[in-house]
């Protein structure tokens, strides 16, 4: 008996792979930022498209550049301040930073537990602070690619930060009403702004830091006035006029008096707009603020310079002395008490913009200040749209000007339905407003048409014409070529739910909430309308099959002998098309089928129903063959493969999956939706697969040549669970400076994995040059030395030292401390072992003392105790110290040198700039030498 007999054949599948993602222009859930590209300031924006970050050029209204990711969503993104790299945050949790030259990733950041809501660069770039929604903040080295602390303190999920310019301080805003200033240099909370009845939305500081603008469910946008003091003078002479109520404002802070910097409330800015702010975002100068709610308006607030703020204060006073002596002449000891308004106050130092009103409720903004007075707005709109907007702040009342909006390149609401066409080279898709039709290679979109709420399409033989199905129970005919609608048919009094083209390629057949099934068949009429009298392509009403129910789904069979209709009792009862006659009744979902397909042998259809189950029956007796429990929501789209008994589903979980109706096996999970997957289609050739779902993606899935074994797919699947199931805050007992901001992730289980390997490699090569050593001894001839493993020669090293500091170097800088965590303590002593010699080297000396430290914090006491590593120690803080000293050295030296190359520099040019201006003089002095000789020769002959 053969091997493959006994064992059994394993069945090999090639694999569906991601093909593309269309009809996305903006993620709603997602911030948009002006990035700059090609040194142009406000002309691209980056915007989060599902996993992709997608940078839209807003001049020419195209794609600019795709930022890829992977399985997760993007939900936050912030650009760094030098404008060459883009922070992303994910809702796994993970956050990338992106070069924007080459669009890779450089940096990924493993830390949060759930989805990341908040993300913010200081001044510099070199840190990073992200928030999440699992309440902790953790702020990251955007140069050594490491997390530097965890801030946990807020009970609710964070919302906005923001960091100050001039010091170590970090400001975050939460759900849970508190506003809170954390010091990084003591990485605590020493103040917490407790002025906000419901969860705060948004924060931001403007002009340089003086002020902190925060806003919360109400119409207040609260302002407070931030002052950094000396901490020698604790008691001050002068007192503010707004002292008793800051004290009442501030009588629960948790306030460390002993800090410098002081905040206070100096009052409010209301909001115009109805409901809570939704977000709230200022210029990268700080001196306009922008916000909205949940109406259709944007609200902008304008932070005067002093110089204009000292003149809207003289201009107010006038006002006010002029009111003042027309009204009472009489009362002139009045002015005295009112002292506070020869003050600076909000009203003098904010202008209030023109509102901006959008056609749609308005998801993020953001801003940017040109140097001439020029305000742009880019907004993400709730409808896929992303729109630009300009606005004066230098002209009065200054109305805002719409320079772009994109639009066209999506849907706006949700797509329903999606089919492909006969050639496999277009996908039209239908959604409540209008229907596209889209060229598969370039995933351009060819044509819109506007329509009523969609439900169902199909192309017509041909590929001229498509047909679709409205909520309202009409039949469009719309022509490809001209994108017109051809003749609206009144086919149902209902949801006109499911088109099936007949085999014959002939005529069609529709189902809908009436409780009927008509029969159409195609013809071609003269158009009366049209003056060439031309013949446009119409339906024929045939015949009707009345039911006793409302039909949800309607599939004829390949061979064009069957009618099958999924009826709302939960039924699917088959019908032979001739005569229709009942055939078959199948019965046993428990809630209804909301989609169906056979086979191309007709000898097989495959049901999807509300109740998560898909059943294959036999077409011959109506006998279910099995019950599939297929996704975790109703089943929404069911197609099968032409040609085959393989089919497709998709779910109201938003995945999409495939299946063999053989041998009842899953054979894959593809990447699907964030949200409802309402539709699939399936290419005639096979080759290609399109979804459409809630988060308004088409997504594309293609046959690849790589095969599919269904037990690595199952062991994949495990994994990935497993991996959803590790992300935990890493808590070390005992000792609260190592709460770690990392966590434990699949990468650093890797890492820990490679470091043990090699450490055993090192020991057996180890074992084997002594061994060698002692033959040699005891030898006379010269005996050839071991072979390195394979390892050692893969990584191209030779010795054992050398070995270990390679397989760290290639440990992603994030999962190092992790994977240093996870060694064992037998494991640790070697490497501390190990250590010695490779800091007397001149490579790498950052890596093997960041190790070295980690390690000793990590294990102190025990190695502390262990008698043989004293030794090791000993050499270890020689060396350290020796090496750091040196390194301090070098960098003070180039720095110093540097510094005296830059003066040097300075000075040339500030030459070069004298003698320019001294040149210019003397042109000048010439040129007016030679007037005044003209004037005087001109005065000469006039006398």
């Amino acid at each position: 008996m053969s091997a493959n007999t006994r064992m059994g054949l394993t069945k090999q599948y090639l694999r569906y792979i991601p093909a593309g993602n269309f009809n996305i222009i903006a993620s709603q859930n997602c911030n948009l930022k002006f990035v700059t590209l090609e040194g142009q300031e406000g002309r691209f924006v980056a915007v989060g498209a599902c996993e992709h970050i997608i940078i839209w050029d807003l001049r020419l209204g195209e794609k600019a550049q795709v930022l890829p990711g992977e399985k997760a969503v993007v939900t936050a993104i912030c650009a760094s301040p030098n404008k060459r790299h883009l922070a992303t945050g994910y809702s796994d949790g993970n956050v990338q930073i992106y070069d924007l030259k080459s669009a890779e990733v450089i940096s990924i950041f493993s830390g949060h537990r759930s989805e990341v809501t908040a993300l913010a660069y200081d001044s510099y770039g070199h840190k990073l602070a992200s928030g999440s929604k699992d309440t902790d903040v953790i702020v990251w080295d955007t140069v050594a690619e490491t997390g530097l602390c965890r801030l946990s303190g807020h009970k609710g999920p964070i919302t906005q930060l923001t960091f100050m310019s001039q010091h170590p301080i970090l400001i975050t805003g939460s759900k849970d009403s508190f506003v809170k200033f954390w010091d990084l240099e003591t990485q605590h909370c020493f103040k917490t702004l407790v002025g906000h009845r419901t969860e705060v939305w948004g924060l931001t500081l403007v002009k340089d830091d003086q002020y902190l603008v925060t806003g919360c469910g109400d119409a207040e946008l609260r302002v407070w006035k931030l002052s950094y003091k000396d901490p020698d003078l604790e008691n001050k002479s002068s007192v503010d006029h707004l002292t008793t109520t800051l004290e009442l404002i501030d009588l629960h802070d948790t306030d460390d008096p002993n800090h410098p910097l002081q905040c206070h409330k100096v009052g409010s800015l209301l909001r115009a707009g109805k409901g809570r702010l939704v977000s709230m975002f200022s210029d990268g100068s700080g001196q306009v603020v922008g916000c909205h709610g949940t109406d259709n308006q944007l609200e902008l607030f304008y932070f005067c310079t002093d110089d204009e703020a000292q003149v809207r204060l003289k201009k107010r006073l006038r006002k006010e002395r002029k009111k003042k002596l027309s009204t009472s002449e009489n009362e002139p000891q009045e002015e005295t008490p009112n002292q506070e308004n020869l003050q600076l106050s909000l009203r003098d130092e904010v202008k209030r913009l023109v509102p901006i009103k959008v056609s749609h409720k308005p998801k993020s903004l953001d801003l940017v200040l040109g140097s001439g007075g020029e305000l742009r707005v880019a907004v993400n709109l709730s409808n896929n749209t992303v729109e630009l907007y300009t606005i004066q702040t230098t002209v009065k009342n200054s109305e805002a000007n719409c320079l772009r909006s994109i639009a066209s390149q999506g849907h706006h609401s949700e797509v329903r339905a999606v089919s492909f066409s006969n050639d496999n080279l277009a996908i039209v898709s239908g959604s409540a407003e209008a229907i596209k039709m889209w060229n598969r290679p370039s995933q351009a979109c060819l044509r819109t048409v506007d329509s009523g709420y969609i439900l169902s399409t199909v192309f017509v033989p041909g590929d001229r014409h498509v047909l679709a199905g409205l909520k309202n129970g009409i039949l469009l005919i719309i022509d490809i070529a001209a994108g017109d609608v051809l003749e609206e048919i009144p086919a149902h009094k209902e949801e006109l739910w499911s088109i099936c083209l007949q085999p014959d390629l002939r005529g069609c057949v529709t189902g809908g909430g009436d409780k009927t099934v008509k029969f159409w068949q195609f013809e071609l009429v003269v158009d009366e309308k049209s003056e060439s009298k031309a013949k446009v392509l119409s339906l024929l009403h045939l015949r009707t099959l009345k039911l006793e129910d409302s039909v949800l789904c309607v599939k004829l069979s390949p061979n064009g002998k069957f009618v099958a209709v999924a009826l709302l009792d939960s039924t699917v009862k088959i019908f032979f098309v001739d005569t229709f006659k009942f055939y078959l009744s199948l019965y046993g979902h428990k809630l209804p089928v909301l989609c169906m397909d056979i086979s191309s042998d007709s000898t097989l259809i495959a049901t999807g129903s509300a109740d998560r189950n898909v059943k294959i029956w036999g077409m011959d007796f109506g006998d279910c063959h099995k019950s599939i429990f297929a996704h975790e929501d109703s089943v929404t789209g069911l197609q099968f493969v032409p040609r085959t008994h393989y089919f497709f589903t998709c779910g109201k979980d938003g995945k999409v999956k495939q299946w063999d109706g053989d041998t009842y096996d899953k054979i894959i999970t593809l990447q699907g939706h964030v949200g409802e997957a309402w539709a699939l289609a399936v290419s005639p050739n096979g080759q290609f697969v399109v979804s459409c779902g809630a988060d308004r993606v088409l997504r594309l899935y293609e046959k690849s040549d790589q095969p599919l074994v269904l037990q690595d797919e199952q062991e994949e699947e495990r994994e990935q669970q497993e991996v959803l199931a590790t992300g935990e805050q890493t808590v070390i007992p005992g000792q609260t400076g190592l709460n770690l901001p990392s966590k434990k992730t699949v990468g650093s289980e890797k890492a820990a994995e490679s470091i043990l390997e090699c450490l055993e490699i090192c020991e057996k090569y180890k074992e084997q040059l002594a061994e060698h050593e002692a033959l040699q001894a005891a030898s006379t001839q010269t005996l050839p030395g071991p072979q390195p493993p394979l390892l050692m020669q893969a990584l191209n090293v030779s010795t054992p030292d050398d070995f270990l500091l390679e397989t760290i170097r290639r440990i992603r800088p994030s999962d190092l401390e992790e994977a240093l965590l996870l060694l064992p303590f037998n494991s640790v002593c070697e490497v501390l072992q190990i250590l010695p010699a490779l800091i007397a080297r001149a490579d790498q000396i950052e890596l093997v003392c960041k190790i070295l430290v980690f390690l000793l914090k990590l294990h102190h006491a025990p190695v502390v105790a262990n008698k043989t590593l004293l030794v090791t120690l000993t050499q270890l803080q020689k060396l350290a110290f020796t090496k750091v000293q040196e390194l301090r050295d070098l960098i003070g030296f180039n720095l110093y040198g540097m510094q005296f190359m830059q003066r040097e520099i300075e000075t040339v040019e500030g030459v070069q700039l004298f003698r320019d201006a001294t040149v210019e003089k003397k042109k000048g002095d010439k040129k007016k030498k030679q007037r005044q000789k003209l004037k005087r020769s001109m005065i000469v002959l006039n006398s």
